[in-house]
């Protein structure tokens, strides 16, 4: 497939100065000193990986033994951009007041929303990012949401208070937000909340998100979540996907 400034997207490169020139930028860090046979086996490791001309631009000792590396180096491969296909959220993505307006649409009540930053994750950005009626980056959060009851209970929520609090408040929906995600941490603490909802016989009444740094779909999906959402999401998104989730299952 040709576009008209020369791409083929069946072979996509990375692009530096020039179309398909492969240049690419790496940084990382090898526990060796500083000197001439690190910078060496900083460029025999790039080289191994496939990436041709491989430079040091910059080698910065960080003491007791170790070098931070920062290469330039060009792609030798490539990829058939379209032959990819990537499991994702599949709902139309509407604006703040285009949800209010479905909601108001197609429900006779508010949609109750519970979110947390569950287990040991102390970081809160993320589920108030998505919960707090400020929000993010002049997206409001769903607390500013009309027809949308919204329950933050903040971090390090263990899973047993979180369903608690769903069962209490009669949840349509659980947001789970894991930002600490050292060692694979995050998935135990995600396959419990499930296994708690199940234990409850209420996983298939309530919707149940996931949401994070490391959460793809397709991660949520295999731990028995109804979605999961990356980087760069906001409020409208994922109320968009539980009000157009919750219609699909007819729970009005």
């Amino acid at each position: 497939m040709q576009v008209e400034n020369g791409l083929d997207l069946t072979k996509v490169k990375p692009y530096g100065d020039t179309m398909n020139d492969g240049m690419m930028q790496f940084s990382f860090t090898l526990p060796i000193p500083l000197c001439e046979e690190s910078k060496e086996a900083a460029k025999q490791l790039l080289i191994k990986m496939g990436i041709e001309e491989p430079q040091v631009v910059s080698a910065q000792d960080l003491g007791v033994g170790y070098t931070f590396f920062i290469m330039y180096g060009k792609a030798a491969h490539t990829v058939d951009y379209t032959q990819i296909e990537v499991p994702k959220v599949d709902s139309d993505v509407m604006d703040k007041a285009a949800v209010e307006a479905y909601i108001e649409e197609n429900f006779d009540r508010d949609i109750v929303i519970v979110g947390a930053c569950t287990g040991t994750d102390a970081h809160t950005v993320g589920i108030d990012a998505i919960m707090n009626m400020k929000g993010y980056d002049h997206h409001y959060g769903l607390e500013r949401y009309q027809g949308v009851k919204a329950h933050n209970l903040g971090a390090q929520v263990p899973n047993e208070e979180l369903v608690a609090k769903a069962i209490e408040l009669g949840a349509d929906a659980i947001i789970v937000s894991q930002i600490v995600t050292q060692k694979d941490v995050h998935i135990p603490n995600m396959t419990q909340l499930i296994e708690l909802l199940e234990s409850e016989g209420i996983r298939d009444k309530v919707i149940v998100c996931a949401g994070g740094p490391r959460i793809s779909y397709e991660l949520a999906k295999e731990l028995g979540y109804d979605a999961g959402f990356g980087t760069g999401t906001f409020a409208e998104d994922v109320a968009s996907y539980i009000v157009q989730a919750l219609v699909a299952r007819n729970t009005k």
